[in-house]
């Protein structure tokens, strides 16, 4: 059974800052980023133990041809994605949004 991902508001606009910055950059490549998120946020919802916990409670899926991970936590009904994190960005960001 698949649990529901969501992404807080904050995930979200990562996500598409990402999607838009690729884009920007050549015709077509915020597509394939947008796609390979997706991928991973599918693989989340059907296997949400498939990615090792790096933080109390928190997972992480590596994106594997982005330097881009997706962090996220498991609830009872749902997957919240906190972060769609550059990996060159300071870790102590997507940590700050971790609720215990």
């Amino acid at each position: 059974m698949s649990l529901a991902v969501r992404l807080r508001r904050i995930a979200q606009s990562e996500y598409d800052d990402a999607a838009d910055s690729y884009e920007a950059r050549r015709k077509g490549l915020g597509i394939r980023f947008v796609t390979a998120i997706r991928e991973v946020l599918d693989d989340i919802s059907a296997q949400p133990d498939r990615y090792p916990e790096v933080w109390s409670g928190v997972r992480e899926a590596m994106l594997s041809t982005w330097p881009y991970a997706i962090y996220y936590q498991i609830h009872l009904d749902h997957i919240m994605v906190i972060a769609v994190f550059h990996m060159s960005r300071n870790p102590s960001v997507w940590q700050s949004r971790a609720i215990p």
